[in-house]
């Protein structure tokens, strides 16, 4: 059977203060990388095939540092980035309140539909099936797009909720069903101070 590990991205200087990154390439710092060593560690416990990410910095950074610790190809897809947030790019809470007002949620700022992010994320994912039939695949991406992908492929897992940096959810195909065995783990930062 056909496994997928969702992996988000280690930290950021943006993630830190809250601050929409999009599509806008910032890399991981001391903090993304000490995470994504850590959850390389825990997967050299672990039997996987093949790691894919998204060509982000910030993903792309963390898939490195895991499939490296693995020993396993690694293979970058501009598909699995982060959605598009358009003219929020860049900025806070605050800066979108002070720049477009309190209802600052209602106006079209040029955000990529959810509907685009799933059609791409599933593109990607059906090629990354077919490649790789009854293989353990470890994808790393972005918490907007691994959230969509999941209430897509797993319509009844439940509520979305926030995706920690460098945490693990688990599907797997089960006949034509994909099933979740693991959501959100961040058991492997346990072992470290941050």
């Amino acid at each position: 059977m056909t496994t997928i590990g969702w992996v988000r991205h280690g930290n950021t200087d943006w993630n830190a203060v809250r601050r929409t990154q999009g599509q806008t390439d910032i890399p991981l710092n001391l903090t993304g990388r000490a995470q994504a060593r850590a959850l390389a560690e825990r997967f050299k416990n672990e039997s996987w095939d093949v790691v894919y990410t998204s060509d982000l910095s910030r993903a792309r950074e963390t898939a490195e540092i895991i499939a490296k610790a693995l020993d396993v190809p690694l293979y970058a897809d501009e598909r699995l980035r982060e959605m598009g947030f358009g003219r929020m790019e860049g900025t806070t809470e605050e800066d979108r309140i002070r720049m477009w007002g309190e209802e600052w949620r209602t106006l079209d700022l040029g955000l990529e539909s959810e509907e685009s992010m799933v059609r791409r994320g599933t593109e990607i994912v059906k090629e990354i099936c077919l490649r790789h039939p009854r293989q353990r695949i470890l994808i790393v991406s972005h918490g907007a797009l691994i959230t969509a992908m999941l209430s897509a492929l797993v319509p009844d897992r439940g509520e979305r909720e926030h995706l920690h940096n460098t945490s693990v959810t688990l599907i797997r195909k089960r006949d034509e069903e994909w099933v979740c065995d693991l959501f959100n783990c961040r058991r492997h930062l346990d072992a470290i101070n941050l």
